[in-house]
């Protein structure tokens, strides 16, 4: 009886499906890592939201087997706070605590319910530091209450900055730091990688819709903008992480912007690349991916689904 038990018990997918909530559709990516081979993306697909992220979900989940997936949701931008602040030692769940009400004047809701979590910054010799992620319960408990009604798993949940951080890990050089720029729907992010992990943070306030959109003279003072912004935080790197050479900045283009990485290579100090995902992930299950528009609509959903942590 127990061997046919076993035999009907619904089959678990190994790896990760990140699901990104977006205001009118969700993102969601499959992805599996194996040793010796480029991460695989087996399914990337982005929906319309006829109704709320718990009927979307539960919609979803038959047709497109959810319940079967360890899965990571995507929070987007102004939903958390993540702060930087000197590392606090303890244990971990004693450490969260005590960030909770040292930094409670930093943010813009109540701490007393908050999600908090910490994410070390690796040492360069000063005094340690640490990345506070701060979510309001206003935020979190729908998301996770959404889930739990559509039955479908939550394992994890991601930010961003951790997704763009996934991302450059693929791209980075041994020993050299990583510079990464991506714009979406919701903002520009640059960050500052070293071996896998988070160093810098940067956020520039404007989105890749405000670049596509833009006419001429509109865009040109848009990339001045974005290159002084990205030059400053690249000096600011020099001198915080003066024993780290920066190998490149890494740019993801933007379906509909053209031009924009030969501006940042004319006017910045360091070697511009374009971000190529095909040739540091395998997307051969999902040739839709080589359209410059749906990678770029992925692309934050399929760094989460690049996390290597184990399921909680």
């Amino acid at each position: 009886m127990r061997q046919v038990l076993n035999f009907l018990k619904p089959k678990t997918e190994t790896g990760w499906l990140s699901v990104a909530m977006r205001e009118k559709r969700v993102d969601l990516v499959h992805l599996r890592r194996e040793p010796g081979r480029k991460p695989m993306v087996l399914m990337a697909d982005s929906i319309e939201k006829a109704a709320g992220d718990a009927a979307t979900l539960a919609a979803l989940k038959k047709p497109m087997r959810l319940d079967r997936y360890r899965c990571t949701a995507l929070l987007a931008h102004g939903q958390y706070q993540l702060i930087q602040t000197e590392a606090i030692p303890g244990a971990p769940d004693e450490a969260r605590e005590v960030a909770r009400w040292q930094l409670k004047d930093q943010v813009e809701f109540p701490v007393d319910t908050a999600a908090v979590d910490l994410l070390p910054i690796p040492s360069d010799g000063r005094a340690p530091q640490a990345f506070a992620a701060l979510a309001a319960e206003a935020t979190i408990a729908p998301l996770i209450q959404a889930f739990q009604a559509a039955k479908v798993p939550l394992a994890a949940i991601d930010l961003p900055e951790l997704s763009q951080r996934n991302l450059a890990a693929l791209f980075e050089e041994d020993g050299r730091g990583l510079a990464t720029l991506i714009f979406d729907e919701d903002e520009g992010l640059l960050t500052f990688t070293l071996n896998g992990e988070l160093l810098v943070v940067r956020h520039v306030e404007i989105t890749a819709r405000q670049l596509s959109t833009a006419d001429e003279d509109r865009r040109g003072m848009l990339f001045e903008r974005i290159a002084l912004d990205v030059q400053r935080s690249l000096d600011n790197f020099d001198r915080i992480y003066s024993a780290v050479p920066l190998s490149h900045l890494l740019v993801a283009p933007i379906p509909g912007v053209d031009g924009f990485c030969s501006y940042l290579r004319a006017n910045l100090t360091v070697p511009v690349v374009p971000l190529d995902l095909a040739g540091v992930v395998d997307i051969g299950a999902v040739p839709a991916l080589l359209d410059p528009l749906r990678q770029f609509q992925s692309l934050r959903a399929i760094g989460a689904a690049l996390r290597e942590e184990a399921a909680a």
